[in-house]
C-alpha cells in the first residue's frame, strides 16, 4: 500500500508539472489579445502555484503547516479555473484549448479538495 501511495505521490506532482507547462504554453497563444495581457500573466502565477505549493508541503514543518500548503494549492486551482473561464468567454478560438486545460484544473482540484478532507479528517493535527 505505501508503494501505491508514492506512486500516486509522484504522478500527481509530475500532472501539476506538466499542467503549468500547458498553462504557460497556452498563454503565449492568449497574448495575442493585447486585453489579455494581464489574464495570461494571473493565469500562470496562479496556476504555477498549484505545484509549487503542493511541493512546498513536502518541506512542512508540521501536519498543521503541510494542510495549510494544501489550502494555498486548493485556492490557487480556483482561482486558475477562474482565469480560464474568462480566456473561454472572451476567446472563442481558444475555447477548445481552454476547456481541456480548465477539465484539467477541475480533476487536479478535485484531487486537492479530496486531500484536504483526508488530513482534516485525521486526529492530531
Amino acid at each position: 500500500m505505501q508503494n501505491h501511495n508514492s506512486n500516486f505521490k509522484i504522478d500527481f506532482y509530475k500532472r501539476l508539472i506538466k499542467f503549468s507547462i500547458s498553462v504557460i504554453y497556452f498563454c503565449n497563444d492568449i497574448r495575442k489579445d493585447r486585453n489579455l495581457w494581464s489574464v495570461a500573466d494571473q493565469l500562470i502565477r496562479s496556476a504555477t502555484s498549484i505545484g509549487a505549493n503542493i511541493i512546498e508541503a513536502k518541506a512542512a514543518s508540521s501536519k498543521l503547516d503541510f494542510l495549510k500548503y494544501f489550502q494555498i494549492a486548493l485556492k490557487s486551482a480556483n482561482e486558475t479555473k477562474y482565469w480560464l473561464i474568462i480566456v473561454k468567454e472572451t476567446c472563442p478560438n481558444l475555447l477548445q484549448k481552454a476547456d481541456q486545460i480548465l477539465k484539467e484544473a477541475e480533476e487536479i482540484t478535485k484531487i486537492i479538495s479530496s486531500a484536504i478532507l483526508t488530513m482534516k479528517g485525521k486526529k492530531k493535527l
